[in-house]
């Protein structure tokens, strides 16, 4: 059930990311509220995680997961930039998080 909400909550994040990039657009009551909720979603579950996994590894996990997919949207769904140098950082964020999992 842990990584459930830590998976919820990295989505979360990924909703407020974008809703933060919405909202540095334009400011809207819609962006502001895919931003807000997002963000505040994402503390919620990720606060649920704690009671059943260790606060080290949920918190990592939620940043690397939360990390690699607003640099992934943002490069296919805001045109920023998909360099190599990007991608192989995102490899080794998913790498990291992997490692963790399997060894949690």
């Amino acid at each position: 059930m842990g990584w459930l909400y830590v998976l919820l909550a990295a989505i979360s994040e990924i909703i407020g990311v974008v809703g933060l990039k919405k909202y540095s657009q334009k400011k809207t009551v819609s962006s502001s509220l895919l931003y807000v909720g997002g963000f505040g979603a994402a503390f919620a579950f990720l606060y649920m995680s704690f009671k059943y996994l260790q606060v080290s590894v949920a918190y990592s996990v939620w940043i690397g997961v939360g990390t690699a997919g607003a640099v992934l949207v943002n490069m296919f769904f805001f045109g920023e930039s998909k360099s190599t140098g990007r991608i192989v950082s995102v490899m080794l964020i998913v790498a990291g998080v992997v490692g963790l999992k399997a060894l949690s």
